[in-house]
């Protein structure tokens, strides 16, 4: 996104939000007086009290998924434990952190039937972002089996959509930084595959047909107080 690739621009934003949190105080205070609150929805079904979750915002769980654009006789996991921790790393220039700092560990394992081998990869989560239901998260990859794709030091994108149970059958999905996404169209070569920036992601399009994950959604919380 070339609207937030400039440092002073992100500098003023925390600036901004940081000083908005020194009035959060008083705004819960005039909210908690005003009686019950505002109960509407948007249209979603979700109501105005409901958005404004509390603690900390998280993704856990493991799944099997599959490629509706690739059938194909090959096992494909992501298995998530990514939990939100804002402000907690500090950046040249934001000394604060951001509010999408994030920590945990995502693994990626794909079974190739071709082959008849398993490839796996493990990264540390640095940022997640929620919403109702979904959330982005990326992680920076530091082990990668033998033979897998040369990841390590990089950095990928995922998207989940927690779906809930319904009679047993999930309806999560999954997204993923790689493959058909995140590419440079342009040239007379193939595409060339883009650097991924923290939290982002494509939207979760590929369905889980096994296990499944639960998304904790929390609002990104104001900067710290100076």
């Amino acid at each position: 996104m070339p609207f937030m690739s400039s440092r002073r621009r992100v500098v003023a934003v925390l600036a901004v939000l940081a000083t908005m949190g020194t009035l959060s105080a008083a705004v819960s205070a005039s909210a908690d007086s005003g009686g019950a609150g505002d109960n509407s929805d948007h249209g979603d079904g979700i109501s105005v009290n409901a958005r404004k979750t509390t603690g900390r915002a998280s993704v856990t769980g493991s799944a099997t998924f599959v490629l509706p654009y690739h059938p194909d006789a090959d096992v494909r996991s992501f298995t998530f434990d990514a939990h939100a921790d804002p402000y907690s790393s500090p950046l040249p220039g934001i000394p604060t952190g951001l509010p999408t700092d994030a920590r945990g560990t995502v693994k990626v394992s794909h079974y190739s039937a071709d082959r008849n081998v398993t490839y796996t990869a493990e990264g540390h989560v640095d940022c997640l972002v929620t919403g109702p239901h979904t959330a982005t998260l990326t992680a920076v990859i530091t082990k990668v089996s033998p033979g897998g794709p040369p990841w390590m030091g990089e950095r990928l994108g995922f998207s989940v959509y927690d779906g809930g149970a319904d009679k047993g059958h999930y309806r999560d999905r999954v997204g993923f930084s790689w493959e058909m996404v995140n590419l440079l169209p342009g040239g007379t070569g193939a595409p060339s595959e883009a650097e991924v920036g923290t939290c982002m992601a494509p939207a979760p399009y590929a369905p889980v047909v096994k296990g499944g994950y639960t998304v904790r959604h929390a609002d990104l919380p104001p900067a710290p107080q100076r």
